[in-house]
Parts: C-alpha cells; structure tokens; sequence
C-alpha cells in the first residue's frame, strides 16, 4: 500500500511478539541527520516499547546510507543480534548519485538477507524532497523507525520458528 494512505506507525499493538528476549543492532546514516535521528528514536522507542531491553539494543553510526550494508553486516558478524535494522535517508538531487546510492543500498540489504543468519530490515527513506522525509520520520505519515522496529521484531519470531 503507498504511504500516502497508509500510516508508518499504526499497527495492532496485539499481533506484535514480546521483544523482552531479543537482541538487536541498529545502525543510522549520519547524512541527513535531522532525519535519521528521528528514525532511529522511532526505532528505538518502538523496540522498548514491546519489551526490548535497553542493553540489548545496539545503536550504532556510520557517515552516510550507502556505508549501512557494511555496517550492517559487520556489526551482526561482531555482536550477533538477532536482527539488525539499517536507517538512512536519501532524497533526490540534481545528479544520478541518488539512484545509485538507493540501488546499492537496496541491493545490499538484499544480499545481506538472502545470505545471513539474521534478519536485516531496510529502513532507507528514498524521497524526493525534504518534506516527503519529514513526513515519514515522525511527521504526517508516521515514523519509519517505527515499521522497521516492528518488521525486526516479527522477523526474529519468524526466524526462532524455524530454528534448526
């Protein structure tokens, strides 16, 4: 469903799992950063509030979005969290570097799920302008963080189902 009609942060608070036993890494894009730090409160706060516990959420900082695949991928190999959530916003300029940055992105935290432990949840806002951003980190259309605290915690109940 396109954001536009669709909220960020509204969600049945009753179909969420218990996040009291989980452990999660979460790494933000410092570019942007007005940005990013709502999604990464937004995140955070969501985790906590499902049951999260402050010293089993990991936050960590890298210089800009295109540096989350790394981020995230080392960070999962060094602290093993049971998911890893990467935020970053890229709005689009006057030059092709927009789309290169959201295709690598994207294609990397693909990569990263198609072949890792954990889930990794991409919580890259990929906007036009200022305004669309703002209003996807906390603003009109709700936070971003927040559907992505959401996604890594159903995603780690999805994974401890099928545990080997």
């Amino acid at each position: 469903m396109a954001t536009a009609y669709h909220n960020l942060s509204e969600y049945d608070s009753n179909t969420i799992p218990d996040a009291s036993a989980m452990r999660f890494a979460i790494v933000v894009s410092e570019w942007n950063t007005e940005i990013t730090s709502k999604l990464k409160e937004g995140a955070y706060n969501t985790l906590i509030k499902h049951g999260a516990k402050p010293e089993n959420i990991i936050v960590s900082y890298v210089p800009g979005s295109f540096e989350l695949v790394y981020a995230a991928k080392r960070i999962a190999e060094s602290t093993q969290p049971d998911a890893v959530i990467g935020l970053g916003c890229v709005i689009k300029g006057d030059t092709p570097h927009f789309e290169y940055v959201c295709s690598g992105v994207t294609q990397g935290f693909a990569k990263l799920n198609a072949k890792g432990d954990v889930p990794y949840i991409f919580g890259l806002l990929t906007n036009n302008t200022m305004e669309q951003s703002v209003d996807r980190a906390g603003g009109k259309l709700g936070n971003k963080g927040d559907e992505a605290a959401i996604t890594a915690i159903k995603m780690v109940q999805f994974a401890w189902n099928f545990k080997k």
